[in-house]
Protein backbone atom coordinates (compact mmCIF):
# COMPACT_ATOMS: atom_id res chain seq x y z
CA UNK A 1 0.00 0.00 0.00
CA UNK A 2 1.66 2.73 -1.15
CA UNK A 3 -0.48 5.39 0.29
CA UNK A 4 -0.18 7.04 3.50
CA UNK A 5 -1.70 10.28 3.79
CA UNK A 6 -5.30 10.97 4.58
CA UNK A 7 -5.34 14.29 2.22
CA UNK A 8 -4.83 13.09 -1.41
CA UNK A 9 -8.54 13.46 -2.47
CA UNK A 10 -9.32 16.79 0.22
CA UNK A 11 -6.21 18.05 -1.38
CA UNK A 12 -7.61 17.78 -4.97
CA UNK A 13 -10.90 19.06 -4.05
CA UNK A 14 -9.10 22.50 -2.94
CA UNK A 15 -7.82 22.27 1.17
CA UNK A 16 -4.59 23.44 1.47
CA UNK A 17 -2.69 20.69 2.50
CA UNK A 18 1.14 20.87 4.04
CA UNK A 19 2.85 17.72 3.29
CA UNK A 20 4.71 17.27 5.89
CA UNK A 21 8.86 16.04 6.23
CA UNK A 22 10.30 12.93 6.63
CA UNK A 23 9.41 12.80 10.38
CA UNK A 24 5.87 15.04 10.31
CA UNK A 25 2.96 13.35 8.33
CA UNK A 26 0.72 15.65 6.16
CA UNK A 27 -1.69 18.06 7.96
CA UNK A 28 -4.31 20.40 7.22
CA UNK A 29 -6.19 22.94 8.94
CA UNK A 30 -9.60 24.62 8.59
CA UNK A 31 -12.05 23.47 5.95
CA UNK A 32 -13.32 25.20 2.58
CA UNK A 33 -17.32 24.76 2.92
CA UNK A 34 -20.33 25.37 5.12
CA UNK A 35 -22.99 22.50 5.64
CA UNK A 36 -25.05 24.25 3.13
CA UNK A 37 -22.89 24.99 0.45
CA UNK A 38 -22.45 23.21 -2.62
CA UNK A 39 -19.56 21.17 -3.51
CA UNK A 40 -18.01 21.19 -6.31
CA UNK A 41 -16.00 18.35 -7.60
CA UNK A 42 -13.71 19.75 -10.32
CA UNK A 43 -13.70 17.63 -13.68
CA UNK A 44 -10.34 17.30 -13.57
CA UNK A 45 -10.25 15.68 -10.26
CA UNK A 46 -8.77 12.59 -10.92
CA UNK A 47 -5.72 14.12 -13.27
CA UNK A 48 -4.72 16.22 -10.15
CA UNK A 49 -1.33 15.53 -8.89
CA UNK A 50 -2.61 14.60 -5.51
CA UNK A 51 -4.47 11.81 -7.08
CA UNK A 52 -2.27 10.58 -9.95
CA UNK A 53 0.84 10.55 -7.72
CA UNK A 54 -1.01 7.37 -5.92
CA UNK A 55 -2.33 6.36 -8.82
CA UNK A 56 0.97 6.27 -10.73
CA UNK A 57 2.50 4.53 -7.51
CA UNK A 58 0.05 1.91 -7.59
CA UNK A 59 0.87 1.03 -11.37
CA UNK A 60 4.38 1.29 -10.96
CA UNK A 61 3.57 -1.48 -8.23
CA UNK A 62 1.75 -3.75 -10.06
CA UNK A 63 4.61 -3.72 -13.19
CA UNK A 64 7.20 -4.64 -10.85
CA UNK A 65 5.33 -7.21 -8.65
CA UNK A 66 2.56 -8.42 -10.70
CA UNK A 67 0.76 -10.98 -8.56
CA UNK A 68 3.78 -11.81 -6.00
CA UNK A 69 2.43 -9.84 -3.69
CA UNK A 70 -1.18 -7.77 -3.09
CA UNK A 71 -1.08 -4.33 -4.32
CA UNK A 72 -3.73 -2.61 -1.79
CA UNK A 73 -5.00 1.34 -2.43
CA UNK A 74 -6.29 3.42 -0.11
CA UNK A 75 -9.77 5.43 -0.53
CA UNK A 76 -11.17 7.73 2.31
CA UNK A 77 -15.30 7.44 2.59
CA UNK A 78 -17.49 10.72 2.73
CA UNK A 79 -17.41 10.85 6.51
CA UNK A 80 -13.58 11.99 7.00
CA UNK A 81 -13.64 13.82 3.62
CA UNK A 82 -16.24 16.11 5.40
CA UNK A 83 -14.34 16.57 8.03
CA UNK A 84 -11.81 17.88 5.85
CA UNK A 85 -13.97 20.12 4.04
CA UNK A 86 -16.18 21.73 6.67
CA UNK A 87 -14.35 21.19 9.48
CA UNK A 88 -14.85 18.76 12.21
CA UNK A 89 -16.69 20.90 14.38
CA UNK A 90 -19.19 22.10 11.38
CA UNK A 91 -19.34 19.00 10.38
CA UNK A 92 -20.10 17.43 13.53
CA UNK A 93 -23.11 19.53 15.32
CA UNK A 94 -24.82 19.91 11.81
CA UNK A 95 -25.55 15.97 12.38
CA UNK A 96 -28.07 17.36 15.12
CA UNK A 97 -28.56 20.87 13.84
CA UNK A 98 -29.23 20.48 9.97
CA UNK A 99 -29.34 16.15 9.35
CA UNK A 100 -30.73 16.70 6.25
CA UNK A 101 -27.43 19.00 4.71
CA UNK A 102 -25.26 16.85 5.69
CA UNK A 103 -27.21 13.31 4.42
CA UNK A 104 -26.93 15.78 0.94
CA UNK A 105 -22.69 16.44 1.47
CA UNK A 106 -22.12 12.91 2.28
CA UNK A 107 -24.08 11.89 -1.10
CA UNK A 108 -21.95 14.12 -2.95
CA UNK A 109 -18.65 13.47 -1.19
CA UNK A 110 -18.99 9.23 -1.79
CA UNK A 111 -18.80 10.32 -5.25
CA UNK A 112 -15.30 11.43 -5.02
CA UNK A 113 -14.67 8.20 -3.18
CA UNK A 114 -15.95 5.69 -5.91
CA UNK A 115 -13.99 8.40 -8.60
CA UNK A 116 -10.87 7.59 -6.88
CA UNK A 117 -11.71 3.90 -6.11
CA UNK A 118 -11.81 2.78 -9.57
CA UNK A 119 -8.90 4.86 -10.50
CA UNK A 120 -6.69 2.89 -8.35
CA UNK A 121 -8.24 -0.05 -9.42
CA UNK A 122 -7.55 0.57 -13.29
CA UNK A 123 -4.35 1.42 -12.44
CA UNK A 124 -3.63 -2.37 -10.86
CA UNK A 125 -4.92 -2.28 -6.56
CA UNK A 126 -5.91 -6.07 -6.32
CA UNK A 127 -7.69 -4.79 -2.64
CA UNK A 128 -8.38 -1.06 -1.23
CA UNK A 129 -8.44 0.41 2.28
CA UNK A 130 -11.99 2.36 2.74
CA UNK A 131 -10.90 4.41 5.48
CA UNK A 132 -14.26 6.45 7.33
CA UNK A 133 -12.93 7.97 10.86
CA UNK A 134 -16.46 7.56 12.02
CA UNK A 135 -14.55 6.65 15.33
CA UNK A 136 -16.63 6.32 18.80
CA UNK A 137 -15.00 9.54 20.16
CA UNK A 138 -17.34 11.65 17.49
CA UNK A 139 -19.70 9.43 16.07
CA UNK A 140 -21.99 7.32 17.87
CA UNK A 141 -23.62 4.62 17.09
CA UNK A 142 -26.69 5.32 16.25
CA UNK A 143 -24.86 7.97 13.90
CA UNK A 144 -23.32 5.67 12.23
CA UNK A 145 -26.28 3.39 11.87
CA UNK A 146 -28.66 6.63 10.68
CA UNK A 147 -26.13 8.04 8.50
CA UNK A 148 -23.23 5.64 7.07
CA UNK A 149 -24.47 2.23 7.08
CA UNK A 150 -26.52 2.33 3.69
CA UNK A 151 -23.51 4.71 2.40
CA UNK A 152 -20.82 2.05 3.63
CA UNK A 153 -23.09 -0.97 2.03
CA UNK A 154 -23.54 1.20 -1.15
CA UNK A 155 -19.67 1.84 -1.50
CA UNK A 156 -19.11 -2.05 -0.99
CA UNK A 157 -21.53 -3.15 -3.51
CA UNK A 158 -20.20 -0.52 -6.31
CA UNK A 159 -16.49 -0.94 -6.05
CA UNK A 160 -15.97 -3.62 -7.89
CA UNK A 161 -12.85 -5.28 -5.43
CA UNK A 162 -12.27 -6.46 -2.10
CA UNK A 163 -12.81 -3.64 0.58
CA UNK A 164 -11.07 -3.25 4.49
CA UNK A 165 -12.74 -0.63 6.34
CA UNK A 166 -10.79 1.26 8.42
CA UNK A 167 -12.23 3.55 11.66
CA UNK A 168 -9.95 4.19 14.54
CA UNK A 169 -10.72 4.32 18.31
CA UNK A 170 -12.84 1.70 19.98
CA UNK A 171 -15.71 0.65 16.99
CA UNK A 172 -16.96 -2.51 19.67
CA UNK A 173 -20.74 -0.28 19.29
CA UNK A 174 -20.84 -0.56 15.46
CA UNK A 175 -19.11 -3.48 14.59
CA UNK A 176 -22.72 -5.36 14.41
CA UNK A 177 -23.41 -2.25 11.77
CA UNK A 178 -20.40 -2.71 10.33
CA UNK A 179 -20.98 -7.04 9.57
CA UNK A 180 -24.04 -5.37 7.89
CA UNK A 181 -22.47 -3.30 5.10
CA UNK A 182 -21.22 -6.73 3.46
CA UNK A 183 -18.02 -5.34 3.60
CA UNK A 184 -15.16 -8.00 3.02
CA UNK A 185 -12.62 -7.13 6.16
CA UNK A 186 -12.57 -4.81 9.08
CA UNK A 187 -9.05 -2.85 10.21
CA UNK A 188 -9.61 -2.59 13.58
CA UNK A 189 -7.82 -0.29 16.31
CA UNK A 190 -5.61 -1.67 19.48
CA UNK A 191 -8.78 -0.19 21.46
CA UNK A 192 -10.81 -3.19 20.97
CA UNK A 193 -9.46 -6.43 22.47
CA UNK A 194 -8.31 -8.78 20.01
CA UNK A 195 -10.87 -11.31 21.99
CA UNK A 196 -13.57 -9.04 21.34
CA UNK A 197 -13.19 -8.21 18.27
CA UNK A 198 -13.00 -11.59 16.84
CA UNK A 199 -16.45 -12.24 19.30
CA UNK A 200 -18.55 -9.53 17.50
CA UNK A 201 -17.24 -10.13 13.63
CA UNK A 202 -17.96 -13.37 13.87
CA UNK A 203 -17.26 -15.78 11.36
CA UNK A 204 -18.70 -14.00 8.45
CA UNK A 205 -16.46 -10.59 8.53
CA UNK A 206 -12.37 -11.24 8.31
CA UNK A 207 -10.32 -8.83 10.63
CA UNK A 208 -7.18 -7.09 10.23
CA UNK A 209 -4.55 -5.24 12.66
CA UNK A 210 -5.14 -4.44 16.03
CA UNK A 211 -1.45 -4.49 16.91
CA UNK A 212 -1.16 -1.41 18.72
CA UNK A 213 1.47 1.22 17.21
CA UNK A 214 2.94 2.61 19.89
CA UNK A 215 2.96 -0.38 23.18
CA UNK A 216 4.18 -2.94 20.05
CA UNK A 217 4.96 -1.61 16.82
CA UNK A 218 6.85 1.54 17.93
CA UNK A 219 8.26 0.34 21.21
CA UNK A 220 7.95 -3.18 21.89
CA UNK A 221 10.59 -5.49 22.08
CA UNK A 222 11.16 -8.92 20.09
CA UNK A 223 8.92 -10.29 23.29
CA UNK A 224 6.19 -8.11 22.97
CA UNK A 225 6.21 -8.41 19.29
CA UNK A 226 6.01 -12.14 19.34
CA UNK A 227 3.52 -12.38 22.27
CA UNK A 228 0.96 -10.17 19.86
CA UNK A 229 1.32 -12.08 16.91
CA UNK A 230 0.12 -14.91 18.95
CA UNK A 231 -2.76 -13.84 20.40
CA UNK A 232 -3.72 -12.76 16.89
CA UNK A 233 -3.36 -15.78 15.18
CA UNK A 234 -4.98 -17.61 18.64
CA UNK A 235 -7.92 -15.43 18.01
CA UNK A 236 -7.90 -16.30 14.22
CA UNK A 237 -7.19 -12.70 12.85
CA UNK A 238 -6.67 -12.61 9.45
CA UNK A 239 -4.55 -9.90 8.51
CA UNK A 240 -2.08 -9.16 11.49
CA UNK A 241 -0.76 -5.76 11.26
CA UNK A 242 -0.48 -2.42 12.88
CA UNK A 243 -4.08 -0.96 14.08
CA UNK A 244 -3.25 1.97 11.17
CA UNK A 245 -0.52 4.43 9.81
CA UNK A 246 2.53 3.25 10.93
CA UNK A 247 4.52 5.59 12.89
CA UNK A 248 7.26 7.61 11.14
CA UNK A 249 9.82 6.94 13.93
CA UNK A 250 9.30 3.14 13.99
CA UNK A 251 11.76 0.91 13.98
CA UNK A 252 12.36 -0.77 10.85
CA UNK A 253 13.19 -4.53 12.91
CA UNK A 254 10.14 -4.32 14.38
CA UNK A 255 8.28 -4.65 11.31
CA UNK A 256 10.70 -7.17 9.41
CA UNK A 257 10.48 -9.16 13.48
CA UNK A 258 6.57 -9.27 13.41
CA UNK A 259 6.46 -10.79 9.61
CA UNK A 260 8.79 -12.88 10.56
CA UNK A 261 6.95 -14.30 13.43
CA UNK A 262 3.55 -14.17 11.61
CA UNK A 263 5.35 -16.73 9.14
CA UNK A 264 7.10 -18.64 11.85
CA UNK A 265 4.49 -19.36 14.58
CA UNK A 266 1.55 -19.43 11.54
CA UNK A 267 3.54 -22.95 9.88
CA UNK A 268 3.58 -23.85 13.42
CA UNK A 269 0.02 -24.45 14.05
Amino acid sequence: MPLFSVWHESAALGCRVDWGQRDRMPDCRGGIYKIEDPISIPRDFLLRKECQVPIKAIHRLKDQFGNKVAIVGKVFGPWTLSYHLFGVEEFLINTLLNPSAVKRALDTLKVVTLLFAQAQIDAGADALCLADHATRDLCSPHAYQEFLLDIHRELNERIPCPLILHICGDTSDRICFIKQTGIDCFHFDSKVPTGTARQLAGSSLALMGGTSNIEVVRNGTEQDIRHDVREKLSANIQVIGPECAVPLDAPYCNMKTMVKDVHRLARAT
